[in-house]
């Protein structure tokens, strides 16, 4: 079991919900990161997702897409993101940190020089958005062999003979997309959410994190009281951008937003 499970163990037992906070590595700058990610901790993060910057970004909104941007224009390569892995593992040797992104940085990489990269590194868990199960089980294999958690998305649109396809690969959590659209858009209906979760419990017994859409405490609250982790991205994004050239006040505000959800989660359990 590695960080990633413990700490879902740790939680279920105090009865605790997984808070989960995405940023893209060299957003707005890469030495703005790591010290970023120990804000994140600091306020609250129980795991922390780490965007891998990628040209064009599918699955993410105007938010994460520009963030990738401005990352990417400041020289942001996936080995530079395993840097500031390894810069933050210098001193958080348990926080749970994961890689989210798209295969063609890793298939560059080479899967096998990556899959050592990331675990020299201290890297817990790998989320590819645009990897199909079909094509997942080259990597998936390499990762979990390093102890490294291949992570997958479900969708309100997934159908049961896919989440059994999808579930027997993944390790750690699954990431649970609330709605049909990209990062940072529309609003969450609980209700359907905690009904898609119920049918997914059937077919697997790891966490389920729900993701896109959480913007605020009350939203971060009620959705966990229907899943194991609440995944909080663009919110955190957009206050980033917002505040780029106060570095000191980015992280005042964007821990603040993460202690209030953290803390409204705490209350509504």
């Amino acid at each position: 079991m590695n960080r990633i499970g413990r700490r879902f163990e740790e939680l279920r037992r105090t009865g605790r919900k997984a808070l989960i906070p995405y940023i893209t590595a060299g957003d707005p700058r890469p030495e703005l990161t790591v010290p970023m990610l120990h804000t994140l901790v600091q306020s609250g993060a129980d795991l922390i997702e780490l965007g891998v910057p990628f040209s064009d970004p599918m699955a993410d909104g105007p938010v994460i897409q520009k963030a990738c941007e401005r990352a990417l224009r400041h020289g942001m390569s996936l080995r530079r993101v395993l840097d500031l892995v390894r810069e933050f593992r210098q001193t958080d040797h348990e926080t749970p940190l994961v890689l989210m992104g798209y295969l063609n940085p890793i298939e560059s990489f080479g899967y096998e020089a990556f899959v050592t990269g990331a675990s020299e590194a201290g890297v817990d868990g790998v989320l590819t958005v645009d990897l199909p199960p079909e094509e997942a089980a080259e990597l998936a294999e390499l990762l979990i062999a390093a102890g490294i958690d291949p992570i997958f998305l479900l969708a309100p649109t997934s159908s049961a003979e896919r989440i059994r396809q999808t579930a027997p690969l993944a390790r750690g959590y699954l990431y649970y997309v609330s709605l049909k659209g990209v990062t940072g858009s529309a609003i969450i209906n609980v209700a359907e959410v905690a009904e898609k979760l119920a049918k997914i419990r059937t077919l697997t017994r790891l966490p389920l994190g729900v993701g896109f859409g959480i913007k605020d405490p009350s939203t971060a609250a009620a959705i966990a009281q229907v899943a194991d982790a609440v995944i909080v991205g663009s919110a955190l994004v957009s206050k980033m951008a917002e505040l780029a050239d106060d570095p000191e006040a980015m992280r005042r505000e964007v821990g603040g937003m993460i202690a209030a959800m953290h803390q409204a989660m705490v209350k509504g359990l």
